[in-house]
């Protein structure tokens, strides 16, 4: 007689690979280029950054803030962000297209009406291209470099708060190149927080990036 040998089929646990956690980085509703952490010495605030790096660097963020949104009363500036702020400026801010735009309109016939005080229009904030600080007309001068969140209306000047600083452009509408700090910008007002055009914070983030990295 035939035996046939019972056959045991074992099934085997699949092999589980292991998965990546990512953890979503969070950044401000109003401007989607800074990054919001945990602040590594101070857990009441939050760091706020251009750079996305974790943990944060704390000597290069723009400064921390007992809110998000940031306000003028829960923000407390980083002192060691205007200096890096300001050199990116000196060096960038004449090959900026708005920038270059905005000479050009200096330097029209037209210029001479342009520089009036800036009307304040409430606390709406919203994209803009800088405004002509005092009119040229083929005499050259100076324009103001301002912030985007709060853009004065054409031909008037931003508030003070939100002028980074001033270049100098001649009477053909060419930017000389000498930059004078305007002494009186604040990262964060009730308009909003930093708001740099493309070009601009492209070459702010790689400064941030090359001095993350120990560059010179």
């Amino acid at each position: 007689m035939l035996y046939r040998a019972a056959v045991r089929t074992v099934r085997l646990p699949a092999v589980c690979k292991p998965t990546l956690s990512v953890r979503a980085l969070s950044t401000l509703p109003s401007n989607p280029h800074i990054y919001v952490f945990e602040h590594p010495l101070d857990a009441t605030r939050s760091l706020l950054t251009l750079l996305p790096t974790e943990p944060p660097n704390v000597q290069l963020a723009l400064g921390a803030s007992t809110s998000v949104p940031p306000t003028p009363d829960s923000f407390t500036e980083n002192r060691q962000f205007h200096p890096i702020l300001q050199s990116v400026l000196a060096t960038h801010a004449i090959n900026d297209p708005s920038v270059k735009q905005q000479a050009a309109a200096f330097a029209s016939p037209g210029g001479f009406n342009l520089g009036q005080p800036n009307k304040r229009s409430g606390d709406g904030a919203g994209a803009a291209n800088q405004q002509a600080g005092m009119g040229g007309a083929n005499k050259g001068g100076w324009i103001h470099v301002s912030d985007e969140r709060n853009p004065p209306d054409w031909g008037r000047i931003a508030w003070p708060e939100d002028i980074f600083g001033s270049v100098e452009v001649d009477g053909n509408g060419s930017l000389i190149g000498n930059w004078q700090d305007s002494g009186t910008y604040r990262i964060v007002t009730r308009e909003g927080i930093l708001g740099l055009t493309p070009y601009l914070r492209e070459k702010l983030v790689r400064r941030l990036k090359e001095l993350e990295t120990g560059g010179k």
